[in-house]
């Protein structure tokens, strides 16, 4: 009986993967929302029966995504199968949220991994020069927009603004971890909707004015920024990883820093509207206000604020 069952669930959820799949494929404009539901199939399958048997599952979504798309669906089935497979053996294990969306973002980050070499080396898609190549022609159309509006713009600014953009493609590592954070955050979330309304489960993440990190991540980030400063060569692969590293702790920080946003509003018992509003501001006027966050975030780390406010509050 439960081997029936096992065979009857997966094959249900592998239906709703390669429908959803072929969506992705032949629809390009879903996409961007599917992207987040794919995996959600592996995450309930390997929720209920581990990774071993979800393995005979993803095999089998692998050979019938080729059978009856493209070849870029393969990309897609790593990414949502590893992805997938990592949070639903988390959840499978009982282990916390934070520590599931964790092995998630492990998960994602192969996958991505995996889709970047494959259109690399097999479609013969170069990244770096499609990145280079449009961070060209948006320059170019600024350049005209500006020329337009009857302003002026020098030679050397316009260089300097290349020069700083060029430094992007390098940044490649760390988009990869930023975006598997996402994906893996969201396709949890989801998940954890989608078994509570029908496993009558209770499962969620603990309030975002809860999150917290560790503070070795402060000093991780400011070692980094110290050799951002020097007068390193951009080819110099501890150029490259210092300035990778910046970047993803820095958006680890970030989302401290709204956390504890989130958290002051409530210790002031203000509406949710307010730390809704400022992420909102930060996230249109990045340039402007992130670095505050970021400052926010690493004074709650470094000084434990919230732990001393609640002190007080008790």
């Amino acid at each position: 009986m439960n081997q029936s069952k096992k065979v009857t669930d997966g094959a249900l959820l592998l239906a709703v993967f390669i429908v959803l799949m072929l969506i992705a494929i032949f629809v390009p404009i879903t996409i961007s929302v599917l992207i987040f539901l794919l995996p959600v199939p592996f995450i309930i399958y390997t929720s209920k029966y581990d990774w071993k048997t979800s393995l005979f599952m993803f095999l089998v979504a692998i050979l019938l995504s080729l059978l009856l798309a493209t070849l870029l669906s393969l990309p897609i089935t790593i990414i949502a199968g590893f992805g997938g497979i990592m949070i639903g053996a988390a959840i499978y294990h009982r282990q916390t949220p934070y520590e599931t969306w964790a092995r998630g973002t492990l998960g994602f980050i192969g996958g991505l991994l995996f889709a970047y070499l494959f259109t690399q080396y097999f479609l013969e898609i170069n990244w770096v020069t499609e990145i280079d190549e449009m961070i060209n022609e948006s320059l170019q159309m600024s350049k005209d927009i500006v020329e337009q509006f009857g302003l002026t713009q020098t030679d050397e600014e316009f260089n300097l603004i290349k020069e700083q953009l060029s430094y992007i493609t390098d940044l490649i590592p760390a988009a990869i971890a930023i975006i598997s954070t996402l994906l893996a955050f969201i396709a949890q979330w989801i998940s954890y909707k989608i078994m509570n309304h029908f496993e009558n489960r209770n499962m969620k993440f603990p309030p975002f004015r809860n999150f917290k990190l560790p503070v070795a991540l402060v000093w991780i980030y400011f070692f980094a920024l110290l050799f951002t400063i020097f007068d390193l060569n951009p080819d110099e692969i501890l150029f490259i990883v210092a300035n990778n590293v910046v970047v993803l702790a820095g958006f680890l920080i970030a989302l401290q820093g709204f956390s504890f946003i989130f958290f002051y509003a409530h210790y002031k018992s203000w509406s949710i509207a307010i730390p809704i509003i400022c992420v909102l501001f930060t996230l249109l006027l990045p340039l402007l206000l992130l670095y505050f966050v970021r400052i926010i975030g690493i004074i709650d780390i470094g000084f434990r604020i919230r732990d001393r406010l609640s002190k007080k509050g008790s």
